[in-house]
């Protein structure tokens, strides 16, 4: 009978983690971004590189909107142009002063994004997944924050 339950319970686990999501892979300080971190919640991400000063520029724009949004179902996400990786990362976005999560996996394909020839660009995901917007060059937080009630206001 101790077996039985065993493999009842072993079946139930099975179902309940396959329709779990995959994971984000990890942040800028190498921990792990759950998906229930950001799946169900309009995403604003970002593409920056340390090297691109309107990218520089905007950063504190996008602490402030990410500050705003904090708990309000929008997370403001950063994914650097360049693929930096650990360590690397890490000190770029200190660097910057990125308080927002950066992903250290890019989730263009995940959320089947168009390619980013300029930066910065910005994409405003709703939360279903679905690409809303597409944002070429420098953006501040009143702009973002517009785009977002005006997109939330469509009935998303």
């Amino acid at each position: 009978m101790g077996r039985r339950m065993g493999v009842v319970l072993a079946l139930a686990a099975g179902l309940a983690l396959a329709g779990c999501s995959e994971d984000w892979g990890l942040d800028q300080h190498g921990r792990p971004v759950a998906a229930e971190q950001l799946e169900g919640q309009w995403l604003v991400i970002n593409y920056w590189a340390e090297w691109c000063s309107p990218c520089r520029g905007e950063i504190a724009q996008l602490n402030a909107l990410a500050e705003q949004y904090r708990g309000r179902g929008v997370r403001v996400v950063g994914v650097n142009f360049d693929g930096l990786q650990g360590a690397e990362l890490a000190r770029a976005s200190e660097a910057l002063g990125i308080r927002f999560g950066v992903l250290a996996q890019d989730p263009a394909e995940r959320l089947q994004l168009p390619p980013g020839e300029v930066l910065p660009v910005t994409y405003i995901v709703d939360a279903q997944g679905r690409l809303r917007e597409r944002l070429l060059g420098e953006q501040t937080a009143a702009g973002l924050t517009a785009r977002l009630r005006a997109l939330h206001g469509e009935g998303s």
